[in-house]
């Protein structure tokens, strides 16, 4: 199984550890395409040694490629947006988690409104990884 995670990176680095754990875990079940989004040495400045039209040609390229998404939503990102309006008209399942505990930010509603997407929302983060273990059994 492939996955693809997806989190904030130009929008914001305030959730990368949650991301890097994310990952972590994710990896115990499968593939991880993007794991250099958990990587805290990664600014919001974004990679270097990309072009943004090559960083946006790998990542539709992964998107295209990947059995499911993952995406932590706490800090709003258009990039993040952007991949999972992609992976919705790609027809990949796609679980979205949002820290309800983080009070700086409000979940949008065209993700909690869409029913194509799984939201969950969670204050520990082991109750995040329940819900990456529960939605990827349900999507091997």
């Amino acid at each position: 199984m492939k996955l693809y995670f997806a989190g904030a990176i130009r929008g914001g680095r305030q959730e990368v550890s949650n991301y890097h754990a994310m990952i972590a875990h994710l990896q115990t079940h499968a593939e991880v395409l993007t794991e250099h989004v958990g990587n805290k040495a990664l600014s919001d400045g974004g990679e270097h040694d990309l072009s943004d039209d090559q960083i946006h040609a790998r990542d539709v390229a992964w998107l295209e490629e990947c059995d499911a998404v993952v995406a932590e939503v706490t800090t709003p990102s258009l990039g993040v947006g952007y991949e999972l309006g992609v992976a919705e008209k790609l027809g990949k399942p796609i679980l979205c988690l949002f820290d309800s505990g983080n009070p700086a930010f409000r979940l949008s509603a065209m993700l909690s409104g869409n029913s194509k997407v799984t939201v969950v929302r969670y204050q520990e983060l082991k109750d995040a990884m329940e819900a990456i273990d529960l939605f990827i059994e349900q999507n091997r």
